[in-house]
């Protein structure tokens, strides 16, 4: 089949763009990832490596090559194939991608994503008022504010911490094009528009509101604003912008707290709550009420993990049988809760600990890294970024065990990839593609 170079790659980045939008719809952007597979295949000649490229891939596919490597430990096989299936976009994102690395509009991308996200999420906020408008009066009254950002992430399909994840990533990308356009002199209505769509971008973090996300979403702005400071650009104008959304910010959180008072238990009392407790739950009274998101459980949730991971070195109990064995062992270690309610790990390092044994954290470890090299050697804060977001919010949660994980930091790490391969190909320090 014959097409044009021009039209190749205008298709090539529009599914790379569909890709990133659909990421918190599964089974819509599950279909697009298996027609971008397609597309690819079909023009397979297209792709294009080097040894640099190469050693890009594998440490992008490391965990589903780990998964390979194990296979053997599985139980059952058949839920070793579907273990392999869910990380499969681990193998083709940075195959297709980076092999096709020199078509790849980073920057494009990236707006495109974050201003299209933001849109469909004021879409579904309104749609979430008009369908559940007792939900909204019980928020505006202040009645259940704990349970507002995850019935809001319910209705569009999604965990609220996977959804805040994405939100995060959204938010740091927005503040960068606010700079960015001060950079390039764009005109002052695109200015206004990226500014609006950034403070939405912001007040949906807030409204999901998962505490990883907002710390995250924090931190990433302070990388925003140093990498900024550091750069050779009009400082008069730089002055205005960052006083300018620091105030914003500021009024925005502000009155947020004051509004949502459960925001200041949430982030004191409500998390460290009886920390006296770990590994010892049921003496808790109703423990599903006052710790079921503290962070005693999460500790609890550890503890177990690595005690059953101590006992199943060196190579981990299997790729499909980490939770199931994680919830024997909470029965067998007589912990009602946990097992009642089957809770994962919850920390990546120690879910791939449990799975695959001394192997597991290091190449999680590789994985995240491997990103966080790339942003630090460009010194480009969407891709340091997004590194912070994705590793810390793997500290308290698993989301290489979730389609909304995997795909999601397949696709950017290798759209990453391929800029860091652009950058360094101009400048003579890669070898052209082969």
């Amino acid at each position: 089949m014959n097409i044009s170079e021009k039209n190749f790659n205008k298709i090539f980045n529009v599914f790379l763009c569909v890709i990133a939008i659909a990421m918190i719809f599964r089974k819509p952007c599950s279909l697009f990832i298996i027609l971008f597979g397609v597309f690819s295949l079909i023009f397979f000649k297209k792709l294009k490596f080097n040894k640099t490229s190469f050693i890009l891939i594998v440490c992008i596919a490391s965990p589903i090559l780990l998964e390979l490597l194990l296979f053997w430990n599985n139980d059952s096989f058949s839920k070793g194939l579907k273990a392999i299936e869910k990380s499969i976009s681990l193998l083709l994102f940075p195959i297709f991608i980076i092999g096709n690395y020199q078509r790849v509009n980073f920057l494009k991308t990236a707006q495109i994503y974050y201003i299209v996200t933001t849109i469909i999420m004021l879409f579904f906020l309104i749609r979430f008022n008009v369908v559940y408008p007792e939900l909204s009066a019980k928020y505006f009254n202040g009645i259940d504010l704990f349970e507002i950002g995850y019935k809001f992430a319910d209705s569009i399909g999604i965990h609220a911490p996977a959804l805040n994840m994405h939100l995060a990533f959204v938010s740091v990308c927005a503040l960068y094009f606010v700079f960015y356009s001060f950079h390039n002199n764009e005109k002052t209505a695109i200015k206004m528009l990226r500014f609006v769509i950034f403070l939405l971008s912001f007040f949906f973090v807030l409204f999901v509101n998962t505490r990883m996300a907002l710390m995250n979403v924090l931190a990433g702005f302070i990388i925003v604003f140093f990498f900024e400071f550091k750069t050779k650009f009009n400082l008069k104008k730089m002055a205005i912008a960052s006083v300018t959304v620091l105030m914003l910010l500021s009024g925005i959180l502000f009155f947020y707290v004051k509004e949502n008072p459960y925001m200041k238990e949430k982030y004191s009392t409500a998390t460290f709550a009886y920390m006296d407790k770990v590994g010892k739950l049921d003496e808790i009274d109703h423990p599903e009420i006052k710790v079921y998101n503290s962070l005693v459980t999460r500790v609890s949730i550890w503890k177990s993990a690595w005690e059953l991971s101590v006992k199943n070195l060196p190579f981990g109990v299997g790729a499909s049988d980490g939770k199931p064995e994680l919830n024997k062992y909470y029965k067998q270690t007589n912990q009602k809760f946990l097992a009642k309610y089957e809770f994962p790990t919850h920390n990546q390092f120690l879910d791939f600990l449990l799975k695959f044994g001394i192997l597991g954290p290091i190449v999680a470890l590789l994985y995240m890294l491997t990103i966080g090299y790339l942003g630090y050697d460009l010194k480009n804060a969407i891709i340091l970024s997004f590194f912070l977001i994705f590793f810390t919010s793997n500290l308290t949660d698993d989301f290489l065990l979730r389609f909304d994980g995997i795909a999601f930091s397949g696709l950017w790490s290798s759209i990453f990839a391929s800029y860091w391969l652009q950058q360094k190909t101009t400048s003579g320090k890669v070898p052209e593609a082969v």
